[in-house]
């Protein structure tokens, strides 16, 4: 985790405490320093867990978490060689995710990551398109959770969000599609798009 929350991933993480449950979800590595203070009002309020502590060190701030265990935690990584599949459900006790999946241009942090864990982490890959952090969630739980093939989640790559007839921004990532056939985003994120349409798209993640 990078030091502030931005309004972007205020609400990317507010969206996966709703679909997720606070007990299903921890930041880990937080700049040496946070405190409560530091933490949105929004998430504290959704129950956000958070804590300074590496991967290693998760289980010893929550005590309901067990310990990681060497090849049975899953990186999500865009690189790895094998698509995550339904049956990885009983592989795997974790998976890390992050700003890992959400940068564009993506920066290769699942190197560091595998660099530093050589035998915590396993890597899994959610096709070649790059996500939101939410994004990769919502598709991670559709695999493991809802036992669906990666091939059959319905998907859409860098839709074009146009707000008037000369006003439109194409996000360059891929998102779920909802049953109406819409991109499913954070609630508030269509609004943060709109407002921030004049600004470029790396101005918005920072």
């Amino acid at each position: 985790m990078e030091e502030g929350f931005s309004e972007w991933v205020i609400l990317e993480y507010s969206q996966i405490l709703r679909d997720v449950g606070a007990e299903n979800l921890v930041l880990s590595s937080l700049p040496k320093g946070t405190t409560e203070k530091d933490i949105p009002k929004r998430l504290s309020k959704l129950g956000l867990r958070w804590t300074t502590k590496d991967l290693k060190g998760i289980d010893k701030d929550f005590r309901d978490l067990e310990p990681l265990k060497d090849g049975r935690v899953c990186l999500l990584d865009p690189r790895a060689a094998i698509d995550l599949q339904p049956e990885d459900a009983a592989k795997f006790d974790y998976f890390v995710f992050g700003g890992i999946l959400g940068d564009h241009p993506p920066r290769d942090r699942t190197k560091e990551l595998k660099t530093t864990y050589p035998n915590l982490l396993i890597s899994r890959r959610l096709g070649d398109k790059q996500m939101t952090t939410d994004t990769a969630i919502r598709t991670t739980q559709l695999i493991v959770k809802d036992e669906t093939k990666f091939e059959n989640i319905k998907f859409i790559d860098y839709p074009e969000f146009r707000f008037n007839r000369n006003e439109a921004t194409e996000m360059p990532f891929r998102y779920v599609l909802d049953k109406e056939g819409k991109p499913i985003l954070p609630e508030g994120m269509l609004d943060l798009i709109k407002e921030d349409s004049a600004q470029s798209l790396d101005d918005l993640l920072l």
